[in-house]
């Protein structure tokens, strides 16, 4: 089972493993910045040849590590200047993950700010298309499906899918499936027969083939609510039998697993993590 967090980078970049590891990660995800900001400082020599030394010497397979796009880029924006802005900010993304040798890096499909979906798709398409011929082929770019927010695209799978077939070189692109973002987009994962028709959806619409990580995540939203608020595993609107289900899938997939879910009083990483391998027996 290959299962993990977001881990920080805070201090180093190769810090990241440190926490991984010590956190009993399988997989981790990290954002190679401060994801706040436009700006990123350029990644030291060795703290690059420190990352790579620390995973080589982990027991955590190179291909259950991803890194996350930051937060301001917006790829379907209608407006030019934030478009190249953000392009930008994908392929030095991509640049960075090369010098790490993290495979994945996975990206928000964006909003078209109510262009529609028809121009937003085009500026989406345009710019995977542009960051994959600027950049060599180490790093794959993974579309994250979204909760259905007002402006977005690609909660449906069949628009995620027919975005996704759009993408060339094919080798270059997979998909990032995030259980909250599909739960707030309408697709049921409360018990197992929901979790095996959503599954079925998705492989019909996009292709299990395609899929290369899992965001294991509750939903604090109800069913089709488009709202992205991420719960503890077991704790939200989805609820643990649904969730073992998910996870029991993608084990047999041997699909790598990263949680996004809230630090508080009632649950911290460690325990969210517990409770996955739990569910995962």
């Amino acid at each position: 089972m290959q299962v993990g967090l977001h881990v920080s980078i805070s201090g180093s970049i190769d810090r990241a493993v440190d926490n991984a590891v010590a956190m009993g990660c399988t997989a981790f995800q990290i954002f190679t910045r401060n994801p706040r900001g436009w700006a990123a400082k350029p990644l030291a020599a060795n703290d690059v040849a420190n990352f790579r030394k620390k995973l080589e010497a982990s027991e955590i397979d190179r291909y259950a590590t991803v890194a996350h796009m930051p937060y301001l880029p917006n790829l379907s924006t209608p407006e030019e200047d934030p478009f190249a802005k953000s392009l930008g900010s994908l392929i030095d993304e991509i640049k960075r993950c090369t010098k790490l040798g993290i495979p994945y890096i996975v990206a928000h499909l964006g909003s078209h700010k109510g262009a529609g979906d028809k121009k937003g798709i085009e500026k989406l398409v345009r710019a995977f298309t542009k960051a994959a011929e600027d950049t060599g082929d180490e790093v794959m770019i993974l579309l994250e499906n979204t909760a259905g927010q007002k402006n977005s695209v690609g909660s449906d799978f069949e628009q995620l899918g027919h975005i996704f077939k759009q993408l060339k070189p094919a080798k270059r692109f997979g998909v990032c499936l995030d259980t909250c973002h599909a739960f707030a987009a309408g697709y049921d994962l409360r018990t197992e027969k929901n979790v095996s028709d959503t599954l079925a959806k998705f492989d019909k619409a996009v292709g299990f083939e395609h899929l290369k990580i899992l965001h294991l995540n509750d939903s604090k939203g109800e069913l089709g609510c488009n709202i992205d608020r991420h719960e503890h595993i077991g704790l939200g609107h989805i609820g643990e039998k649904g969730l073992a289900k998910v996870i029991h899938s993608m084990n047999a997939k041997k699909i790598p697993i990263v949680l996004e879910t809230p630090i508080d009083e009632r649950r911290d990483d460690a325990g969210n993590l517990k409770k996955v391998k739990e569910l995962a027996l």
